[in-house]
């Protein structure tokens, strides 16, 4: 990766394009993060219910382990996040989102987890 491209990783601004995506409706600023959709055969019942809100740009696993988090863990949170949605907790996001961005320690400068295979 360029030392440009490793900058607008780690700063996530690589993420500002998916604005255009919520300006059309198709995302959301808060909610899971879309995966392929290959993985869609993989998911169980519940893992399932990340599709029934609208994906985000940031989310609930992000700003808790971004990609130093196992599958298993962040499906557990986006499914988390769909059984508590609220206002107070999207900006407490939005708001952990902007913190983490700025923060330098332990910040990957690129996706590092593994294919996702089914749990």
């Amino acid at each position: 990766m360029s030392p440009f491209g490793k900058f607008l990783r780690r700063t996530s601004l690589d993420e500002i394009p998916q604005l255009w995506n919520v300006l059309k409706g198709d995302m959301s600023l808060v909610g899971p993060r879309p995966l392929l959709p290959e993985y869609l055969e993989l998911y169980n019942a519940e893992q399932r219910m990340r599709h029934d809100v609208m994906p985000g740009i940031t989310g609930w696993a992000q700003v808790n382990g971004r990609t130093a988090i196992a599958w298993e863990k962040k499906f557990e949170l986006d499914v988390w996040y769909v059984k508590n949605k609220s206002f107070r907790l999207d900006m407490q996001i939005l708001y952990l989102t902007f913190i983490m961005i700025f923060k330098k320690p332990g910040k990957q400068t690129h996706a590092s987890f593994e294919k996702f295979k089914g749990l």
